[in-house]
């Protein structure tokens, strides 16, 4: 019996598959514009592999789907694109690569919405999607000479159930994508199941888990006849494959191939048939037949079949597990239901879900297969399990208590594990302690190292890679006193979170901005080496200049060109100034900002991502040109890096994009989200937390959005 029936309308398609096979005018190519329908579909080059419209056989919804499976091999699928959202009674589906080069499924049962496999929208050229004879369905570049240009999308980077030869699994450390695979819900429904297998890089081990809990696993690979295998697979069909668990620059995963000489031997109808699928029951099938060791897994014992032990239910204790039984029957002791049918829900449901249904309920006795069609029968009350010896009675798994036994060493194993655990955490919080004062001593060592007053300091002092700097001119501390008349309180500009800033004048003159770091400003020391080796690499009409800085003891000192009219809430926000800022004003600053940050994000020697755009740090010149200033929350990226991840949000709330508040992701993309909050604000006049509306919306991108 196969893991995936198939319906009469799929045979068809194979049929018609292997009489056009003479065909030329198979395609395996779809370019935009281009419709699929579900009597049509595309063949890969060699006729490997076929994608076309499929329906699950006995699927008593009726449904379909676009899906990819092995050309003249009908026992079942490799790929489905809209396994989660299926196309419900309606043979007029299309498959269909629009002029945007979204890759898309559109249907009537969608409701006039379409499900969108891949969106594109990554490149100005065309775009053509190609099933190759690797299985794999990619979209690709297509030059405007005709070539083929970078692949933006492929169905092996979003696998269903089955793994092939050439298939991923593990971590893609570029995109942070996990390729695993997860199971069929049912054995006539592709919907997303409650198994997946992943790749554990760090034991070099397969990982199938129930849920999210870990439910079985391959064991560490292991040498057999000269042939690397799993610990816990069929070393009689494993022994043909070949393992490989890679780590390079791409990611950490697993891959596996077929050894060519055992080709005819596993596959006679002809080579390169080999599909790994995750069964919706949980273990891992090649062609209907088992590569791994176990049955089933119940969360106790078992190890030496790879089932993983789990979290057991508080109604249950660790002196009871299940013991299989070869057949039997249950009698009531006068309280109790025999025999009873599962609820419909747990129709068609693997064994290891049946147990799990009797598991979690306190008074299930026993279950076991239904003799009589699919699904289970659990046994639930005060009953008595009577065992059948005759082997008429199909298998039971029983719910055994074991005797109590008084283990006298439980209680110091508990004590001297808690003390260990105890000294271990402040062991670990002294060295953290310890690291992070080690850390600022040799930030600080750094940073006095290169204090020489009165000289140019190259900015790859600051940070050494390779880059060529500009020179900034370190001051000394007398001289900057001087400058601004001794921190008196009518030079001082104004306060933010690192600290106040004073209006000086220097020797020669010139008038000059000081920012002087505070004791207690949020800006560490970290932020301040940050902003002084960004800005001395960063040169821009509408990005603030940096003169110089100053170091003496705890001070620590930045020095800037002087902005004579402040920083753009000033103006913004003040209702005396406010009309000062006409129209073209205004446009010109938003110009102004789109240049400088254009400059950061793309012209710069350095990708830097801002991160703390506001109207604050907005600063305006004699002639109301925008600058902008602070860089101490700014990072850098590689040139082709796309987006990161934090654990600490920093950043003025209200400018915050959604994925940087809620995951710590930021981009580029969250420089733009700033940049149009600024822009509101400058059309408006108005703050984005000006808002206080009960009912309404709570701040300005809220309310035009309203």
């Amino acid at each position: 019996m196969t893991s995936k029936e198939v319906h009469p309308t799929f045979l068809l398609i194979i049929i018609m598959s292997s009489l056009w096979g003479s065909s030329a005018d198979l395609l395996d190519t779809i370019k935009q514009g281009d419709v699929l329908n579900s009597s049509q579909y595309l063949v890969s080059a060699n006729r490997k592999f076929t994608l076309g419209y499929f329906k699950p056989t006995s699927q008593y919804k009726n449904n379909s789907y676009f899906a990819i499976w092995y050309t003249n091999v009908t026992d079942n699928t490799v790929w489905i694109g809209n396994r989660d959202r299926p196309i419900s009674n309606d043979s007029t589906a299309f498959l269909t690569l629009d002029h945007l080069g979204k890759l898309m499924i559109n249907s009537s049962g969608f409701g006039g919405d379409p499900f969108v496999i891949y969106s594109g929208g990554q490149t100005e050229n065309t775009i053509s999607d190609t099933l190759l004879d690797t299985g794999n369905l990619v979209a690709r570049e297509v030059n405007s000479n005709g070539s083929i240009g970078r692949w933006l999308w492929e169905s092996f980077d979003h696998p269903t159930d089955t793994l092939l030869p050439g298939m991923k699994l593990g971590v893609n450390h570029k995109t942070g994508r996990n390729w695993s695979l997860t199971s069929w819900l049912a054995s006539d429904d592709p919907a997303s199941g409650a198994f997946t297998l992943e790749w554990e890089p760090k034991t070099s081990r397969l990982i199938i888990k129930l849920r999210g809990v870990p439910y079985w696993s391959s064991g560490l690979i292991v040498k057999w006849n000269n042939v690397l295998l799993f610990d816990h697979m069929d070393s009689s069909r494993s022994q043909y494959y070949i393992l490989n668990n890679v780590t390079d620059a791409e990611g950490e995963y697993f891959t596996y191939s077929i050894d060519a000489k055992y080709e005819a031997v596993l596959y006679p109808q002809g080579g390169g048939r080999s599909t790994w699928q995750l069964t919706w029951w949980g273990p891992i099938m090649d062609r209907s037949i088992g590569i791994t060791d176990f049955g089933y897994c119940y969360g106790y014992g078992m190890e030496d079949e790879g089932c993983e032990r789990w979290n057991q239910p508080k109604c249950r204790s660790h002196k009871q597990n299940f013991q299989s039984r070869s057949g039997g029957f249950v009698n009531s002791q006068g309280d109790g239901v025999s025999d009873m049918r599962a609820d419909d829900d747990t129709a068609n449901l693997s064994p290891s879900v049946s147990r799990e249904y009797c598991w979690n309920d306190r008074d299930c006795l026993a279950y076991g297969d239904d003799a009589f069609g699919p699904g289970c029968h659990i046994w639930k009350g005060k009953l008595q399990f009577v065992q059948d010896f005759s082997g008429r009675s199909p298998r039971r798994y029983v719910i055994i208590t074991e005797p109590k036994k008084r283990k006298k060493w439980i209680a110091p194993v508990i004590a001297t594990a808690i003390l260990v655990l105890i000294f271990s955490a402040l062991y670990c919080l002294w060295r953290i302690y310890r690291l992070r004062g080690d850390v600022k001593r040799r930030e600080e060592k750094h940073l006095l190292e290169l204090i020489t007053p009165d000289r140019l300091l190259d900015a790859n002092e600051l940070e050494n890679d390779g880059n060529t700097g500009n020179n900034i001119k370190v001051f000394s501390f007398a001289s900057i006193a001087a400058a601004k008349n001794n921190f008196a309180p009518g030079s001082k500009l104004g306060e933010g979170g690192f600290g106040p800033v004073y209006k000086g004048i220097s020797l020669e003159g010139r008038e000059i901005a000081i920012k002087r770091l505070s004791r207690n400003s949020g800006q560490g020391l970290v932020e301040f080496k940050n902003e002084l080796m960004l800005i001395a690499k960063l040169q821009h009409t509408n990005l603030v200049k940096l003169l110089g800085c100053c170091f003496q003891g705890e001070e620590k000192m930045l020095i800037y060109e002087y902005m004579p009219n402040k920083s753009l809430d000033s103006f913004l926000f003040d209702p005396t100034k406010n009309a000062q800022l006409d129209w073209k004003n205004r446009v010109n600053i938003i110009e102004g900002i789109a240049q400088g940050l254009l400059y950061l994000h793309r012209f710069s020697r350095l990708k830097v991502i801002h991160r703390d755009l506001k109207a604050s740090n907005i600063l305006l010149d004699e002639n109301r040109c925008a600058k902008i200033s602070d860089f101490g929350m700014a990072r850098i990226f590689k040139r082709n890096g796309k987006e990161a991840n934090t654990n600490r949000i920093v950043r003025t709330y209200g400018y915050m994009s959604p994925e940087y508040v809620m995951e710590g992701i930021f981009s580029k993309k969250s420089d733009v989200f700033n940049f149009g909050v600024l822009m509101l604000e400058i059309v408006s006049g108005r703050k984005n937390n000006s808002f206080y509306h009960v009912n309404g919306p709570l701040n300005l991108v809220g309310y035009v959005s309203f």
